[in-house]
């Protein structure tokens, strides 16, 4: 018999979080912001270019939590612990160009990075909660 048992429950979290986040990032460009393009009447280049960018953070925010899911069942601290510490700093670094960009182009639509800006900050911290679980003997 297999037994198949959850190391790491921020991590699992965190698993979980990402797909939701992939799963909720897709529908939302879907159905809202790459419809709104159409409709602006932008060139087929510009919407390709924008579409693939929009499911280039889905197919990432999917990868991690994959990623999450497969190391909370993993029992080796330290190999995940990096993997983790990456993914960690590729989200902050995803949230200062957010914050960055739209700070130089629209600094009035700043409250509207708000709720990015707490999922990614919530999401870092689940993270490194997990990074810091000392391992059971």
């Amino acid at each position: 018999m297999v037994n198949i048992k959850v190391k790491n429950y921020y991590y699992l979290t965190a698993g979980i979080l990402a797909v939701l986040f992939a799963v909720t990032h897709a529908w939302n460009g879907q159905s809202v912001v790459l419809p709104k393009l159409h409709m602006e009447g932008l060139s087929v280049d510009t919407l390709t270019i924008f579409t693939y960018v929009w499911h280039i953070i889905t197919a990432e925010n999917l990868v991690f939590g994959f990623a999450f899911i497969f190391m909370s069942f993993y029992t080796e601290g330290s190999k995940t612990r990096f993997t983790a510490w990456m993914i960690a700093t590729i989200l902050l670094v995803r949230l200062m160009v957010i914050l960055s960009i739209t700070v130089l182009r629209n600094r009035t639509g700043l409250p509207a990075t708000l709720i990015d800006l707490i999922a990614i900050i919530v999401y870092v911290a689940i993270i490194i909660l997990g990074t810091r679980m000392k391992k059971k003997h």
